[in-house]
């Protein structure tokens, strides 16, 4: 369960940019992509666990699940995919693998107890 080891990094990251020692993290928020391997549950269970004794108990994991979107070559059309992916331009047909977005993770912001939002 690599969702351990990602929820540690997010703690570890959000801690590193608390603007002092008094201030203690309310939300995190998240975008993770369909593509990216992370199990949403899993890694909501384990900030919970990561975040136990930190600066970071308690607070709410937000995640926004980002959509794969592939470019297809032969038309040059972008497509969202479904659920599951199937790797097919929806306006020509030929197949694609050109992925534009869905395989990313990254947290967006950060709010902390005195409600200010820190960007990472």
């Amino acid at each position: 369960m690599h969702e351990l080891s990602i929820a540690c990094s997010i703690v570890e990251t959000v801690e590193e940019v608390l603007p002092d020692e008094n201030s203690t993290v309310k939300t995190v928020f998240l975008k993770i992509g369909a593509m990216s391997g992370v199990v949403r549950d899993a890694l909501l269970f384990s900030f919970e666990v990561a975040a136990q004794d930190t600066r970071a108990a308690g607070a709410v994991l937000e995640i926004e699940e980002i959509p794969v979107v592939v470019h297809c070559d032969p038309c040059g059309k972008d497509t969202e995919l479904g659920n599951p992916p199937i790797f097919r331009c929806a306006f020509c047909g030929q197949s694609t693998a050109k992925i534009l977005q869905g395989k990313e993770m990254e947290i967006v912001s950060i709010e902390i107890e005195d409600g200010k939002a820190a960007n990472s």
